[in-house]
């Protein structure tokens, strides 16, 4: 149930942030870029990545003070990563983690080393235990051109709305095309939310060419507040020149996860799973969720490794996608049936899963249009550029609301999951 040692969000974005540094100057900076962060899962922690395009060492200077000295320091280790495009450019990842860090209190801090700092930026520390209601900004496909949500997102940071974001998949839109220089410009765009909140995602489709097919980093997991979180790939449905031996490994990790997480539901009583590509869909297109045995819900050969059928088994109680560039809020649901709590209350003690797709961050490719006809278990969709905030209360309360970015801010979906501590129970 703990993270792996280099979880998706340190491993996957700091290979894929690493791809976004232009050519390198006529002389190699040891400044810090691509500077985020990522929660390990460990409490009183927090970890700090970001390449420089010199060997140099990595070290963390912080502090609760705004201004003045940084008293605290923290040392971490260096690794070289080779860029896949044709410059072949060499580039150097840091990673730091700060422990002991006290709960609920702003830090200030700087990466680098003596050849070169970072700006300070800063941060507060994720609260311990269960009992504390972390907010969080949720979105997927967030593309260096039209991001149309992005000045948004950072000011809602800047404002110390959210404790964490989950990103569902898709940066940049691509990272490596024209020599990460894209990805360059993404980071860019992305730091002051990244270097302020642990980052945490998941891989997408666009993540292909630098996915690592052979290690268990692409699935993690870890504890938030009231809430236990799973990141996985879908893309291991997809991607089989990396060998069906990655969907069986994921699809095995996930079952003894969430085992464990039943288990522990007394005191983290929320299973939240988060993954790029949806399983259900009404969109005007011919992506996999549009199929009615989609790959990720049915499995391999429409049999193999489903994961609709595991989720529902351990009672996961939301299933947050992207992918579909648009939003869309399901009715509670299992094998396309319908499972409201009630007629009056679908969401208060649901029979079934609740599935968000939250794809409409923006990009390169633009909004994503409905089929003409709303599917009987399609509750609400909306086809305008924004992203999702969520609360999660307590144990028997989270809140989901849509932010339209095309209006100006304003809640264009407004939902309570309710599932009460009490007699609660799987949804077999």
């Amino acid at each position: 149930m703990h993270p792996l040692p280099l979880c998706w969000s340190c491993c996957c974005l700091l290979l894929l942030f690493s791809l976004g540094v232009q050519g390198a100057p006529v002389a190699p900076s040891a400044a810090p870029e691509q500077v985020h962060l990522s929660y390990p899962g460990e409490p009183g922690s927090m970890t700090v990545t970001w390449t420089t395009w010199v060997p140099t060492h990595s070290e963390v200077q912080f502090g609760t003070q705004a201004a003045g000295p940084l008293p605290l320091r923290a040392q971490g280790t260096v690794s070289t990563f080779v860029d896949g495009g044709i410059l072949r450019r060499k580039l150097y990842m840091h990673r730091v983690t700060l422990r002991g860090l006290l709960p609920g209190v702003q830090y200030v801090y700087r990466c680098g080393s003596s050849q070169g700092w970072s700006r300070r930026f800063r941060f507060r520390a994720l609260e311990n235990g269960p009992n504390w209601s972390p907010r969080l900004a949720v979105f997927g496909d967030l593309g260096a051109d039209n991001p149309k949500a992005l000045p948004r997102l950072r000011r809602d940071t800047q404002q110390g709305m959210y404790d964490a974001v989950l990103h569902v998949g898709d940066f940049a839109y691509n990272m490596d095309q024209d020599n990460a220089r894209v990805g360059d410009r993404f980071m860019r765009l992305i730091e002051p939310v990244a270097a302020s909140l642990p980052y945490m995602t998941c891989p997408g489709n666009h993540e292909e060419r630098y996915m690592p097919g052979n290690t268990e980093g692409l699935w993690y997991s870890w504890d938030l507040g009231p809430a236990h979180i799973v990141s996985f790939s879908t893309e291991v449905y997809f991607f089989l020149h990396y060998g069906r031996h990655l969907v069986e490994r994921q699809f095995h990790w996930l079952e003894s996860d969430l085992q464990k997480a039943n288990k522990n539901r007394a005191v983290r009583p929320w299973i939240i799973t988060m993954g790029h590509r949806p399983m259900y869909c009404s969109n005007a297109d011919l992506d996999d969720c549009t199929w009615h045995e989609s790959k990720v819900r049915k499995g391999l050969l429409g049999k193999l490794f489903g994961l609709e059928d595991l989720f529902y088994k351990y009672g996961v109680d939301l299933q947050l996608w992207a992918h579909e560039h648009s939003y869309e809020r399901l009715w509670p649901i299992y094998n396309y049936q319908v499972l409201n709590g009630s007629q009056e209350m679908p969401y208060t003690n649901p029979r079934g899963p609740v599935h968000i797709i939250t794809g409409s961050a923006g990009c390169e490719e633009l909004l994503t249009p409905f089929s003409l006809f709303r599917r009987p278990w399609s509750a609400m969709r909306v086809k305008e550029y924004g992203y999702t905030r969520m609360h999660i209360l307590n144990g028997t309360h989270v809140h989901i609301q849509q932010v339209s970015d095309d209006q100006d801010g304003k809640i264009v979906d407004d939902v309570w999951v309710v599932r009460p501590l009490l007699g609660r129970r799987l949804y077999l």
